[in-house]
């Protein structure tokens, strides 16, 4: 089994697509950072929508993202690789068009732009993925995904601070911000093309074999519903539990998604590296456990109450965001290691369909359990974790892949 003892940074950039390439991905994070975050503000704020309209356009563009997948799998499998993520990327380019050219009062156009934000928000990373599949292989590509992310939310949280600081401006200052996200989103997109990488479709082999038909991977993608909470909480449980249940100030929940983004950037290429001593599964079960367990730190944090409970959950919140470090540098990283080289483009969009679901679904039942108590909650989402990662260390589907580079 390879396992990777330094970090190279040049050629972790050329095992990442290229310079330009990771130039592309930081000019799309900050401008993706500009905006999404306030994306119901503009619908609110500059359109005059309702709150609900603009929630249900805003899913709706979610919902026709996922279904999408399939399609962009399908494409990847012919070889594409740079010219999808270029597209992920125009398509959001051209919403955020549709966004600013929408008359005030109307949710139709908003509804478009949000449904092609949607389109390019979900297949990015599967087609991301792809393109540093093709370029890194083993335990370099693994790293590679990594610095990806890592890149990723740095960009993600620049754009969201420069954002934060221009909301004063109101209505004027979300439409700069939208124009602003919309030359990157443009300007990324020929850079990413400009890249011109494409994989030779593979053939899959008659009498199938390790290049055989593409796993099903049940358990895993079953799993990788319930993991993908981790992202949510930070934003969204952790906020609801120290604002409504502890009644800490709001400026503990803006700590805990600093430490976070500031944690995931510094962290999860060394993490990751560190991890490569493992099989990519033993990682993904290890990362469920150490979710679990930050979980059931919450609930004991939360029982504290007064003065100690919002310093206590913070702490725990660490422990969190290392598992979610744990999982995002070990999960794609397995699922590219499973699929075959002539069905990677459908099995990753397979597995950012589970994740899409996850991440739609998962405030909606957070925000369900959390009037129930904490137990409810924290309980709750700790033994479904660990559920998810038995299952994760049990399926066999293909598991003779993972102690391959």
């Amino acid at each position: 089994m390879e396992t990777i003892t330094t970090i190279r940074p040049r050629a972790l950039v050329r095992a990442s697509g290229g310079p330009r390439y990771a130039v592309a991905l930081a000019v799309d994070a900050l401008g993706t950072g500009l905006l999404r975050p306030f994306l119901l503000l503009y619908g609110v704020m500059v359109l005059q929508l309702s709150a609900p309209a603009t929630g249900i356009a805003m899913t709706a563009g979610i919902v026709v993202g996922l279904v999408c997948m399939p399609a962009v799998g399908r494409w990847l499998d012919r070889g594409a690789r740079s010219t999808v993520v270029a597209a992920s990327m125009l398509v959001r380019a051209l919403g955020v068009t549709l966004l600013l050219a929408a008359p005030a009062g109307q949710v139709g156009p908003f509804a478009a732009a949000a449904l092609l934000l949607g389109v390019g928000n979900q297949a990015w990373p599967a087609a991301h993925a792809a393109l540093v599949a093709t370029v890194a292989h083993g335990r370099e590509r693994d790293t590679a995904l990594a610095a990806g992310r890592a890149l990723r939310n740095a960009g993600l949280g620049v754009g969201a601070l420069l954002a934060t600081a221009c909301l004063a401006g109101g209505a004027t200052a979300l439409r700069a911000m939208a124009v602003a996200t919309g030359i990157a989103y443009l300007t990324a997109a020929v850079l990413a093309r400009s890249v011109r990488l494409r994989a030779r479709p593979a053939v899959a082999p008659a009498g199938g074999g390790d290049a055989g038909p593409a796993p099903r991977m049940r358990g895993l993608l079953a799993a990788n519903v319930v993991y993908v909470f981790c992202l949510n909480v930070p934003e969204i449980a952790l906020p609801l539990v120290l604002v409504t249940q502890l009644h800490a100030s709001p400026v503990w929940s803006a700590a805990v998604f600093v430490a976070n983004t500031v944690l995931v950037v510094t962290l999860q290429v060394p993490v990751t590296v560190l991890m490569s001593r493992f099989p990519r599964r033993t990682a993904l079960a290890l990362a469920g456990v150490v979710l679990a367990v930050s979980y059931l730190g919450f609930l004991a944090a939360t029982s504290l109450g007064g003065g100690w409970g919002a310093p206590a959950v913070a702490a725990v919140s660490v422990v969190c965001t290392l598992g979610e470090i744990v999982y995002a540098g070990s999960a794609t990283a397995l699922v590219t290691a499973l699929a075959p080289a002539h069905a990677l483009g459908r099995v990753l969009a397979r597995f950012e369909l589970s994740t899409g679901f996850g991440l739609a679904v998962s405030p909606a039942v957070i925000t369900a359990l959390a009037p129930h108590g904490p137990t409810a909650l924290w309980g709750g989402l700790a033994g479904a974790t660990l559920l998810s990662a038995s299952a994760v260390a049990a399926e066999k589907d293909g598991d003779d892949r993972l102690s391959r580079p």
